[in-house]
């Protein structure tokens, strides 16, 4: 795998080349990854699998025109073709008066800061297929659990560098490592399948295989026999692993894209109170360990820890440099590339956890439905109605009882927001970070 000093010079030399073709400026991404995994399933390895790739990209403008491509194949003279053939596209591409790089002024300037993203270590197959098969042995061992989709472990080394051709060089690498499992309880068609995982860049952070797997048989063998949920306009309470979704949906709707194409259901709600003056929604792409911290975004333009909402209000739009451009604002250092065209996206994001546990937070509900799993994707961006699958546990008289599944839950996001209250149990284990939530009011019908 390449430093990231070889990887930076891989990019430099593109850009490079892209200004001699004839572009009058461009930029280029190169990203490589190596990841070893190990799958154990009733207790014999079922894979081992070792992966490595690389691929880089490259926009080029020419004018307002603008065009990209990537490849994975570094072979000099198929890069050259690579620069040509781009050029070439972006000559013949319509106009685009918001296309360009990031202004020159606005660009991160420094060198990187070490947000101890890498632990230094090596993959090792042995190791890994000990914590496979420890986790899935932590699942399996959960009384009722009946069989396994396997347990496993993984390993992996990033390097990611990006180079404008107006002056930013930047680049940095992390390490990976993660332990899942899935298991199975009961029998015939009285089947339940759960599952429960977890990622870190260091490996001295990744939770224990114990952990994981009794935590995905437990939840495995609480999903059986499920019933009917009740029906109704009801509150809900969303269990942090899935209300994370609910930041995603918001993500989606104050994104400078979206904003531009007015496709979102929070046009025109720049000053309104969308949610309790008591809600807090902060992004931290400076974190350490952070599974999604940077020191700049996807244009090369510095980050910084913002309140997305601060006291129940959207503070401004996400913004990468097109859709600035577009509104007449300044880009805020949201950008994220892949191959093409940037988009926008948060880094390390949660929601501030509320003042009381979730025992009490459900306390006074005397019917209600606590959700573990939402399926299916039926939200709406342009208007916010939002209509999910769903299983989960009847609340009853303020406790959780018993499992239900097959029904859904609607309601317009506006309204969920506005509805919105946390407990106190947040924990920063993912990149996306809620406590456990409740929204009153939604509705709840059988499927």
């Amino acid at each position: 795998m390449l430093t990231v000093s070889e990887a930076l010079n891989r990019a430099q030399l593109l850009c490079d080349a892209a200004t001699k073709a004839g572009a009058d400026a461009a930029d280029a991404l190169y990203y490589c990854n190596a990841a070893t995994s190990v799958s154990m399933r009733l207790g014999e390895l079922e894979d081992v699998e070792r992966s490595e790739g690389q691929d880089i990209s490259l926009r080029v403008f020419v004018g307002q025109r603008s065009a990209s491509v990537s490849t994975a194949d570094m072979d000099a003279g198929e890069l050259e073709k690579l620069v040509a053939r781009c050029v070439a596209m972006a000559r013949e591409a319509p106009e685009d008066p918001y296309a360009g790089l990031a202004p020159e002024e606005l660009l991160f300037n420094g060198p990187v800061p070490d947000f101890d993203l890498d632990d230094g270590s090596e993959a090792d197959p042995q190791a890994l297929r000990e914590a496979a098969l420890a986790v899935e042995d932590a699942a399996r061992a959960v009384a009722g659990v009946t069989n396994s989709e396997g347990g496993s472990a993984s390993h992996s080394r990033t390097r990611f560098a990006l180079v404008t051709s107006h002056g930013f060089a930047g680049g940095y690498g992390a390490s990976g490592h993660s332990l899942s499992a899935s298991v199975i309880a009961g029998e015939g068609a009285a089947m339940q399948r759960d599952y429960d995982w977890h990622s870190a860049h260091h490996l001295s952070d990744l939770e224990s295989a114990e952990q994981i797997g009794a935590s995905a048989g437990a939840r495995a063998v609480r999903r059986l026999n499920p019933g009917k949920a009740p029906v109704g306009k009801l509150p809900v309470v969303f269990d942090p692993r899935i209300g994370s979704s609910l930041l995603g949906h918001l993500l989606g709707a104050i994104g400078g894209p979206a904003i531009a194409r007015r496709t979102s259901f929070l046009l025109g709600k720049e000053e309104a109170q969308l949610f309790d003056p008591a809600i807090l929604i902060r992004d931290e792409p400076h974190r350490s360990r952070g599974l999604r911290s940077r020191a700049f975004d996807g244009e090369g333009l510095p980050t910084a820890a913002r309140d997305i909402v601060a006291d129940g209000k959207v503070t401004g739009w996400l913004l990468d440099t097109a859709s600035a451009r577009q509104l007449g604002l300044a880009p805020t250092g949201h950008a994220s590339r892949g191959g093409g065209a940037s988009g926008v996206g948060a880094s390390n994001l949660h929601l501030a956890p509320g003042t009381v546990t979730p025992e009490v937070l459900m306390a006074d509900i005397e019917t209600g439905v606590y959700l573990t799993e939402l399926i299916g994707q039926g939200v709406n961006p342009v208007t916010g109605d939002y209509s999910r699958g769903a299983s989960g546990f009847v609340i009853r008289g303020g406790q959780l009882a018993e499992p239900i599944a097959e029904f859904t839950v609607a309601g317009n996001l506006i309204d969920m927001f506005g509805a919105l209250t946390p407990a106190d149990d947040l924990v920063f284990r993912q990149s996306v970070n809620v406590p456990t939530l409740r929204i009153d009011g939604m509705t709840v019908a059988s499927s």
